[in-house]
């Protein structure tokens, strides 16, 4: 059987071709007075895709902002805090089990530019597979507030909505389920192209703590890592 096409539904439904790609991103700030190794440049409030295609100075700014998501003072069960700079830096991601990101998937209509599902608030990248429960599992994850973007199973396919709360309704797109499971597999595929380069750029970096930053990293990505 052809493979149906996707639907994206305006209010009304209306029919056309779409275009979706989707990325793993991470929220990003300004890091004027960021000093300990060299990070890009880049504006506050934006979002830095995580691939394998990032230069050594967006590797240096993904691994600054992974660190500063978590860097405030674990348990005591963590040790002591490192009194130098680095270290203290270093110390929640290198420490703390349950390690945060702020960031997501990132779902884009591109023949439309148009974001369907964002990273919310609630959750951060380290939930990237709620994708695969929605797919599987419950059927339905949820992306917000401010939007409350909803990724949601029905039958054979998986509605993208942009914002479930909009009182005067809210784009949705609707997806084959294989589709989106393609999806998925492809965005993790660029977390792990990611982590790859930020190992070897924690080599060059941080060699003294490659292998401590390389393995937090795994586990912030929620990567289950070969042998």
């Amino acid at each position: 059987m052809p493979q149906r096409k996707p639907v994206v539904v305006w209010h009304r439904v209306r029919h056309h071709p779409c275009v979706i790609v989707m990325q793993p991103v991470l929220e990003i700030f300004a890091a004027d007075d960021f000093a300990l190794w060299p990070v890009g440049e880049h504006e506050s409030y934006g979002y830095l895709v995580l691939d394998g295609e990032l230069t050594a100075a967006e590797v240096g700014t993904a691994v600054m902002r992974i660190a500063d998501c978590n860097n405030f003072e674990p348990e005591e069960e963590h040790g002591p805090c490192p009194t130098d700079l680095l270290g203290a830096f270093l110390h929640g991601l290198l420490t703390m089990p349950n390690l945060f990101l702020a960031g997501g998937f990132r779902v884009t209509d591109i023949a439309t530019d148009t974001v369907f599902v964002v990273p919310g608030c609630c959750n951060g990248l380290e939930t990237w597979r709620d994708w695969r429960e929605g797919l599987d599992g419950t059927g339905c994850s949820y992306f917000g507030p401010d939007p409350s973007s909803a990724a949601e199973r029905v039958g054979d396919s998986v509605r993208l909505t942009l914002d479930a709360d909009a009182k005067d309704g809210s784009p949705v797109i609707e997806l084959p389920v294989d589709q989106v499971r393609a999806l998925v597999t492809g965005a993790e595929a660029d977390l792990r192209d990611f982590h790859s380069l930020a190992g070897t750029w924690a080599e060059q970096r941080l060699p003294t703590r490659a292998a401590a930053v390389t393995a937090a990293l795994a586990r912030a990505l929620d990567l289950e890592l070969t042998q």
